[in-house]
C-alpha cells in the first residue's frame, strides 16, 4: 500500500471517527512542519493565504500554482493534505472534474469544490450548474485507487447573500451528488451553525472559524460538527505581526517586537527535519 493511500485512509478515519478535529490551513511548506511539529492530524491549503504569499490577492493564482504548493506541502510532512481548489478553475464540470484528478496526482488526498464564480456579477452559479459540478467531481474522485474525500462548499455568506436556506438546499443536493464533506464558509452564529449541521446528518460538516463566528473546538464538537478549519486566518496572523513589526521599525525606529518572535534556535531545528 502507498503513501498516498495510507494518508487517504487516515484522512477518511478522522472524519468518521467521535468528536471534531482541527485541520489548519498552511500556506507553505514552511507553515505545514510548524503545524505538524504541533501534533495536527491533518492539513488543508488556503487559496488566500498562498496567494498573498505570492504577491497576489485571493483568486489570482493559476491551478499550476496551486498544485506545485500542494506538492511542496505534501512533501513536507507525512500528514494528510486536502486542497482548496476554489472553484475547479473552471466553469465546466468536466474540467472541474479534472482540476481534482491533477490534486490528486499532485499527492491531495481531499479537496473542496465551491459554488462562487469569481466574477462580481454573478458571484454563485445557478442551483443546477452547482450540483452539476458537484456530480462530476464525485464521479472523479470516485474514479481513484484511494478514498479521495470530496468536500462542497456553498459560498453565499461569503458573498453578499446570507440566505441559509439557499444554503442548506444546496447542501443537501450537494451531499445527495455523493459529497463526503459539507461546508459553508461565513456562518455567523451557532444556530446558523446548528441548522446546517441538521440538515445534511449525517453527513460530516466543516466549520470556518475565522472572522466573527467565536466558538471553541469543544463547542463545535458538541453541536456535531465534524471538522474545523481556519482559512486564511493563520497567514494572516503571520502577516499582521510582519506588519506591525515593519511598522515599528519605520514609524519608531525601534525593534520591541523582536522580544515576541519566535527564538532562532526553535525555528531553525523544526525545518532540521
Amino acid at each position: 500500500m502507498n503513501a498516498q493511500t495510507l494518508r487517504a485512509q487516515a484522512f477518511k478515519a478522522l472524519h468518521e471517527r467521535d468528536g471534531a478535529f482541527v485541520i489548519p490551513n498552511p500556506w507553505d511548506a514552511g507553515s505545514a512542519i510548524m503545524l505538524a511539529s504541533l501534533g495536527f492530524e491533518a492539513l488543508a491549503t488556503t487559496s488566500a493565504g498562498y496567494a498573498f504569499s505570492q504577491g497576489r490577492p485571493d483568486g489570482g493564482l493559476t491551478l499550476d500554482q496551486t498544485l506545485a504548493n500542494v506538492q511542496a506541502i505534501v512533501a513536507a510532512t507525512p500528514l494528510p493534505v486536502a486542497v482548496d481548489l476554489e472553484n475547479g478553475f473552471a466553469d465546466d464540470p468536466v474540467e472541474c472534474a479534472q482540476s481534482l484528478l491533477r490534486a490528486a496526482a499532485a499527492g491531495a488526498v481531499g479537496g473542496s469544490i465551491e459554488d462562487a464564480t469569481g466574477r462580481e456579477d454573478g458571484p454563485i452559479y445557478c442551483f443546477d450548474h452547482a450540483v452539476a459540478r458537484i456530480e462530476a467531481a464525485v464521479a472523479a474522485a470516485r474514479s481513484l485507487p484511494f478514498p479521495f474525500t470530496l468536500t462542497a462548499r456553498a459560498e453565499n455568506f461569503l458573498h453578499g447573500n446570507p440566505d441559509l436556506d439557499d444554503t442548506i438546499r444546496r447542501l443537501q443536493a450537494f451531499a445527495d451528488a455523493g459529497a463526503d464533506v459539507l461546508y459553508a464558509p461565513g456562518l455567523r452564529s451557532a444556530e446558523e451553525v446548528l441548522a446546517v449541521v441538521r440538515a445534511v446528518a449525517p453527513k460530516p460538516v466543516n466549520v470556518l472559524m475565522s472572522g466573527g463566528l467565536k466558538l471553541t473546538v469543544e463547542q463545535l464538537s458538541q453541536m456535531g460538527v465534524k471538522r474545523i478549519s481556519v482559512g486564511s486566518a493563520l497567514a494572516l496572523a503571520a502577516y499582521g505581526e510582519f506588519f506591525r513589526a515593519a511598522q515599528e521599525i519605520r514609524q519608531s525606529g525601534t525593534f520591541g517586537f523582536t522580544s515576541r518572535s519566535m527564538p532562532f534556535q526553535q525555528a531553525n531545528q523544526l525545518f532540521k527535519g
